[in-house]
C-alpha cells in the first residue's frame, strides 16, 4: 500500500513540473520593468507605396527590437518589427499617395515598450497604378493578349474577370501572378466569338487598381498536326550530335525523357540552324518551343547551356538547294528572357513555370503562308550556337 502511495505522489510531482513548465513557456527570460528610451534623429524616405524610417536607437543594453504599428488604406492593421541590429524599418502597403501617422515604440527583452513616437510619412502613389496605366489587352491568335510594364518588379496578380450566370464579375482561372518587369501573356484556348472581359491588378497587400473593361474577339488558330512535320536538311544546317538526336525528336510528343530531344553537334561552327517542312503552306501565327531541363550539380535548369537564347525565324515556300538564306523571308529576331531577371545559374518558380509551359514566338500577322520554317540560333545560354530542343509545335490557320 505504501509503495502505491509513493508512486502516486511521484506521478503527481511529474504532472506538477510539466504544468509549471507550460506556464513559463512565454515568460521573458529577463525581468526589467523599466521602459526603454525612444528612438531619436528620425529621418523619413518616401517612396512609391512605402517609406523607410531611419533613426537612432537609445542606449539600452536590454533593448530587443523596434516596433511600428499603422493602418493600410484598406483598414488592415499592420505591425512591423526591426531588430536592434538595424537602424531603420520599412513601412509598406499603401495604395494612394498622402500623409499617414505611424506609431513607433522600442521594446526590451522583458517585452516592456517605450512611450510611442508618432512619425508622419508621405508615401507616393503605389507602383500598382503605374502598371495599370501601362496595361494593354486585345485579340490574339486563339485568345487574348495582356501586356503591361512593371518596372519596379512588384509582386502582383493581374486578374482576368468574366461575368457568371448571375451577371456578376468573378475572377477566372486565367489570372497572372508575376513580378517580372515586362509582362506579356496570352490567354489561349478561346473560341472566335466576342468575350466581355474585365482586367484589374492587385498587389500582395490586397490593394486593387481600377478596372479595364473590354470586349474582345480572338483570332482563329489551330495547331498544325505534328505528324505533318519533317526535317528538311539543307547545306549549312547544323548536323546532329554523335549520339542519335535526330530532328524528329522535336515532334515525338515526349517533353521530358532523355534522350528524346533534338541536339546539334557541338563541333559545327556557330550559328546553328535547322529546317522543317510543315507538309503544306500555312498561315503561321506562332511557334512554340519547349526546352529540355539540363542537369547540373545544383539541380535542373531551363535557362542553361544548349537551350536557345537569341535566334531568328525564317520562312520560305521554295528554298534554294545551296542552303543560303537568299530564298528566305526573315520573320523576326527573338530572345528568351527570364521573368525573374536573375543571373545565369539562378531561377525562381516563375522562371520554371514559364519554361515548362513552353515559349511562344509570334509570327507577324502580315506574313504570308509558308511551308518551310528555318530557325537560326545565334546564341545559346552557354554562349555558343549549339541547339537543344525537347519539343516544337507550329500554330496557325490551315483554312
Amino acid at each position: 500500500m505504501m509503495r502505491k502511495f509513493s508512486l502516486l505522489l511521484s506521478l503527481l510531482g511529474l504532472v506538477s513540473l510539466g504544468c509549471a513548465s507550460d506556464e513559463n513557456d512565454n515568460v521573458p527570460l529577463t525581468k526589467d520593468s523599466s521602459a526603454p528610451g525612444q528612438i531619436t534623429n528620425i529621418e523619413v524616405v518616401n517612396l512609391s507605396g512605402k517609406a523607410q524610417i531611419k533613426y537612432q536607437l537609445p542606449e539600452d543594453p536590454n533593448l530587443l527590437y523596434v516596433k511600428a504599428t499603422y493602418m493600410l488604406d484598406s483598414g488592415r492593421e499592420m505591425e512591423v518589427k526591426s531588430s536592434y541590429y538595424n537602424k531603420s524599418l520599412w513601412i509598406e502597403g499603401f495604395a494612394k499617395a498622402g500623409e499617414r501617422d505611424i506609431e513607433i515604440t522600442t521594446v526590451n527583452r522583458s517585452e516592456v515598450e517605450s512611450a510611442p513616437v508618432t512619425v508622419t510619412i508621405n508615401p507616393k502613389e503605389s507602383s500598382l497604378y503605374e502598371v495599370f496605366r501601362s496595361l494593354e489587352v486585345g485579340p490574339d491568335f486563339g485568345g487574348v493578349f495582356i501586356r503591361a510594364k512593371n518596372e519596379k518588379r512588384i509582386d502582383l496578380a493581374l486578374l482576368l474577370m468574366e461575368k457568371n450566370d448571375e451577371g456578376d464579375w468573378e475572377t477566372s482561372g486565367n489570372s497572372i501572378y508575376t513580378s517580372t518587369d515586362s509582362i506579356f501573356r496570352t490567354i489561349r484556348g478561346l473560341d472566335t466569338i466576342n468575350y466581355d472581359l474585365a482586367f484589374t491588378i492587385r498587389d500582395r497587400f490586397l490593394n486593387t487598381s481600377d478596372t479595364l473593361f473590354k470586349t474582345i474577339k480572338p483570332i482563329y488558330e489551330t495547331e498544325i498536326p505534328r505528324t505533318q512535320y519533317s526535317g528538311y536538311p539543307l547545306p549549312g544546317d547544323a548536323p546532329t550530335t554523335e549520339f542519335p538526336f535526330p530532328i524528329s525528336r522535336m515532334f515525338d510528343n515526349d517533353f521530358r525523357n532523355w534522350p528524346r530531344i533534338y541536339i546539334t553537334d557541338a563541333a559545327a561552327p556557330a550559328p546553328h540552324s535547322f529546317t522543317i517542312d510543315l507538309g503544306a503552306e500555312v498561315k503561321i501565327s506562332r511557334i512554340k518551343v519547349w526546352d529540355y531541363p539540363q542537369g547540373t550539380s545544383s539541380g535542373f535548369f531551363y535557362y542553361w547551356q544548349f537551350n536557345m537564347r537569341k535566334f531568328e525565324i525564317w520562312g520560305s515556300n521554295n528554298p534554294t538547294s545551296d542552303g543560303s538564306f537568299n530564298s528566305w523571308d526573315k520573320l523576326g529576331d527573338y530572345e528568351v528572357v527570364k521573368p525573374s531577371g536573375l543571373p545565369l545559374g539562378q531561377q525562381n518558380n516563375e522562371d520554371i513555370e514559364f519554361a515548362q509551359d513552353g515559349f511562344n514566338w509570334s509570327i507577324p500577322i502580315t506574313a504570308p503562308k509558308y511551308r518551310y520554317l528555318r530557325i537560326n540560333n545565334l546564341e545559346n545560354w552557354g554562349g555558343s550556337g549549339r541547339i537543344a530542343i525537347a519539343e516544337l509545335r507550329v500554330y496557325g490557320d490551315t483554312r
